[in-house]
This record gives structure tokens, sequence and C-alpha cells, in this order.
């Protein structure tokens, strides 16, 4: 789950404050940051939340393809064709596809 700083930063990056207990309802405000209410804090941590699940995928893409090192072998031993790098990256995408 996305914290409550993270949020908080996502709608106003210069903020600065203190939580205690990661509690919505135990936030300190320094330096003249204004604070953000509790509502909004909570929408923006069920946004990040939401998009963070939504691009699930792309994370499972990430940890699957061949590292740049085998990528770049691929291409090499493949010539001007490439059909193994292809077919290597047409694999991941397949087995992760967009969602």
């Amino acid at each position: 789950m996305t914290d409550i700083l993270n949020s908080i930063l996502a709608i106003n990056p210069n903020a600065k404050c203190t939580i205690n207990g990661e509690d919505v309802n135990n936030i300190t405000w320094h330096d003249n940051t204004t604070p953000i209410s509790k509502e909004d804090i909570l929408a923006k941590q069920k946004e990040l939340q939401t998009a963070y699940e939504n691009n699930k995928y792309q994370r499972d893409r990430a940890e699957a393809y061949p590292s740049i090192g085998e990528q770049l072998d691929l291409i090499y031993h493949a010539g001007q064709g490439g059909d193994a790098f292809q077919a290597a990256i047409k694999a991941v995408k397949d087995k992760h596809p967009k969602g």
C-alpha cells in the first residue's frame, strides 16, 4: 500500500511534515506547510494504490525480460534478422500483457 507521506508529497512535493504511526489523524505540519485535508490525503493514497496495481504487468515484465547483456548477445548472434531477440521479448509481453 502507498504510505501517507508519498500521498502527501504527490499532492504537494514541497510539504514538510511528520507522521506518527502512519496515522492520517496524527500529522504535524512544519515550515509553514499548508495542511492538506485527511480526505484529500486518503483519496490520493487510493489513487496511487490503484495506479500501482494497474501497472503490475510493467513490474512483471521488467523482472522477466532478459538482461541487457543477454538481449545484446541475442541481437549479435542473430545478425541482422534479430528473430531470437524478437521472440524472447514477445514471449515476455505475451506472458505479461497490458491490463
